[in-house]
């Protein structure tokens, strides 16, 4: 039985047609589709081991293993491809510098292990305690404490060559607004690509170990070690991966008609799985790619094939030292400029999971909660507790945690749920005279 069924005529998608995860288009075209979801997912995959001292050609390679894994666990109906996890930044810098590189791997580690517990608990119990625990008032204020907190980062890099920084930055911003279809996507690429180019007519570039690199040869591969002292560092991260990966599911499902609420536990472990054995081995962290969602709404195609097809150009480069030192040829002027744009993303993205589900900042409960943590997390407030040191990710996921559920829980005790926060809160200009 083949595992893809060919759509029409395998070369037409009719308006209002779909080509369903299951299906493919022929195999010429699903190359050619998959090839672009490689282009797609590159320059957000690459970014986090440029800026986190990682091997680019290992965390390929990880990725590239991640996504066939994860579209057996997920039998081929989500069409996904794991890329580089953006939410691993800030823990595996600090980790690294406690720790070295096999520290920060053994936190990649142990959030795969507990984000595949948490898919076997979704599989088997349902998403509805998800909601409860971590509702999205907490989901969104975890998200974007995360992204804000990398903000001294980026300005690091900035600094390093400003002008380069600031070309990548305009770049990224015209090519948003100045084209459609794919390449108005990839304007992160496109930009990190121009800067690039600067940043080589400005003598910023070194290719010497390119040179020196062979063509062919295995990535290099490093084993992990476990500091418990920093792997507070690295579980909040699983409360991100747990919004990223149901927000892709939901996605993927409106975009096709289907119902994939009974797949959701599986892509949760597929990605915990995949997240493990890149901690195992000297890759990032993965999750689901929202940058290859684009591409599916282009071309209306969903194939898993194409997908199974980027794994396996993405395995291939993964394999070649000479591609890894060309990409660790990205001076830290580029780096910046495309930091500031996707670190301040993944904050405001936080604020778009509050907009879409609607939360109330009226509610003293909301407001509160998300005002402690994201100062906690923007701040990087500190606690060291005899060997364990928790920095503001961490202590910020607490905080949301914390203060939302003690809040809520005392105002339905004391019954003043209902009372509008002050003085924030907007008047209601109804009841002025």
């Amino acid at each position: 039985m083949a595992i893809w069924t060919v759509h029409g005529d395998g070369v037409r998608v009719g308006p209002g047609e779909v080509v369903g995860p299951r299906e493919r288009l022929s195999w010429p075209r699903t190359i050619g589709i998959g090839s672009q979801h490689v282009v797609a997912m590159f320059g957000a995959t690459f970014l986090v081991p440029l800026i986190t001292g990682f091997p680019p050609s290992t965390t390929l390679f990880f990725s590239a293993v991640g996504t066939i894994l994860f579209l057996l666990i997920t039998r081929n109906r989500v069409p996904s491809y794991l890329g580089s996890s953006f939410a691993f930044i800030a823990p595996i810098g600090a980790a690294t510098q406690v720790g070295g590189m096999s520290a920060a791997l053994g936190g990649i580690l142990v959030v795969g292990v507990l984000l595949a517990l948490v898919g076997l608990l979704v599989h088997f119990a349902g998403s509805r305690w998800i909601d409860v625990v971590m509702p999205p008032i907490v989901t969104g204020t975890v998200v974007a404490l995360i992204g804000f907190n990398l903000a001294p980062s980026a300005w690091n890099n900035v600094r390093t060559a400003p002008a380069t920084a600031l070309v990548t930055i305009a770049v990224v911003v015209l090519v948003t607004v100045l084209f459609r279809g794919i390449l108005g996507r990839l304007a992160i690429l496109v930009g990190v690509l121009a800067g690039y180019v600067v940043a080589v007519l400005r003598d910023e570039v070194s290719f010497t170990r390119v040179e020196q690199a062979d063509w062919l040869g295995l990535p290099t591969f490093t084993a992990p070690s476990f500091d418990p002292a920093l792997l507070g560092l690295f579980v909040p991260v699983v409360i991100v991966l747990i919004a990223e990966n149901i927000g892709h599911v939901k996605s993927v499902a409106a975009m096709t008609g289907e119902n994939l609420d009974d797949v959701t536990g599986r892509a949760l472990l597929a990605d915990g799985l995949a997240t493990t054995l890149a901690g195992a081995g000297g890759g990032s962290g993965t999750t689901t790619y929202a940058e290859n969602i684009g591409v599916m709404a282009a071309t209306r195609v969903y194939s898993t094939a194409a997908y199974g097809v980027a794994a396996v150009v993405a395995l291939v480069l993964s394999m070649s030292p000479k591609f890894g030192e060309l990409i660790n040829t990205v001076p830290a002027g580029v780096l910046g400029g495309a930091a500031t744009v996707l670190y301040g993303m993944i904050g405001v993205l936080g604020a778009r999971i509050w907009v879409q589900a609607k939360v109330d900042f009226s509610d003293p409960v909301n407001l509160t909660t998300a005002a402690i943590a994201l100062i906690v997390g923007i701040a990087n407030y500190t606690w060291v507790a005899g060997d364990l040191r928790f920095e503001g990710i961490a202590l910020g996921t607490a905080a949301a945690l914390g203060v939302y559920h003690v809040m809520r829980a005392l105002a339905r005790w004391r019954g003043t749920t209902a009372e509008p926060a002050s003085p924030a809160s907007v008047p209601d200009a109804s009841r002025e005279g």
